[in-house]
C-alpha cells in the first residue's frame, strides 16, 4: 500500500475544499471544508467529515439526517489543496440542506443570456 498524499492544509488557513460526487452518477453533491483533523476522522470513519466552519466544530455529513456518505474512493489534486470524495449517499440521498438530491441547484447565467437581462 502506498503512502498518502500529504494535504496542504496551510494555503487556506488550515482548510481545503472538499468536493463529493456521487460515485455512481458523476453528479456533484457538495462542497464543504476539512480541517487536518476532519481529514483523519474521514480516513478512520469511512465517511466524510467535514469543518463547520459556522459552528467551528467537526460534522459529519448526515450524522443527523441519516444521509451520510461513505467513501467509495478520494483523490488529491496535483498541489495536494483540495480532496475529492467519491461516495455513496445513505438514507433517502437528499445530501443537500434545502432537500434535494445535490447543492448545485441554483443556474447562473452568462454570456448570452447575460444581456438579455
Amino acid at each position: 500500500m502506498s503512502a498518502l498524499p500529504k494535504i496542504d492544509f496551510e494555503k487556506m488557513d488550515g482548510l481545503v475544499p472538499g468536493i463529493v460526487q456521487d460515485a455512481k452518477t458523476g453528479e456533484m453533491l457538495m462542497l464543504g471544508f476539512l480541517n487536518a483533523v476532519s481529514y483523519q476522522k474521514t480516513l478512520e470513519s469511512g465517511f466524510v467529515t467535514f469543518w463547520s466552519r459556522t459552528r467551528q466544530k467537526l460534522w459529519m455529513k448526515g450524522e443527523t439526517s441519516g444521509n451520510r456518505l461513505r467513501v467509495i474512493s478520494a483523490a488529491t489534486d496535483c498541489d495536494n489543496d483540495a480532496l475529492l470524495f467519491r461516495v455513496e449517499v445513505e438514507g433517502d440521498g437528499l445530501v443537500c440542506h434545502e432537500g434535494t438530491v445535490s447543492c448545485f441547484t441554483k443556474p447562473i447565467a452568462f454570456g448570452a443570456e447575460v444581456n438579455r437581462g
